[in-house]
């Protein structure tokens, strides 16, 4: 499992990630603006404040939060299979 070390808020509802294990890049989450919990991003001052959580994750006010394991395999372009191989093949077992 990797943790969010750290994070930038940017422009349309993305967001620059670097994870523990050094992989970094950006993530496009527009497709979730508006919809549901996420309707908050509504106002741009509220996704321009993520901030990490203790178990690195990534939350907004109003207790919105995002999977870091997610944002990693979007992050890496990777199956969870190719990211988290030990976690998958115990899942086999």
């Amino acid at each position: 499992m990797n943790r969010i070390a750290e994070i930038m808020p940017r422009d349309n509802y993305t967001l620059w990630l670097r994870f523990d294990d050094g992989v970094e890049g950006t993530v496009d989450l527009s497709h979730l603006a508006g919809r549901g919990v996420f309707a908050a991003w509504n106002d741009p001052a509220v996704f321009g404040k993520a901030r990490i959580t203790e178990a690195g994750a990534v939350e907004w006010p109003g207790e919105i939060d995002l999977c870091p394991d997610s944002l990693y395999l979007k992050v890496t372009a990777k199956t969870p299979k190719e990211a988290f191989p030990s976690i998958t093949d115990q899942a086999n077992a």
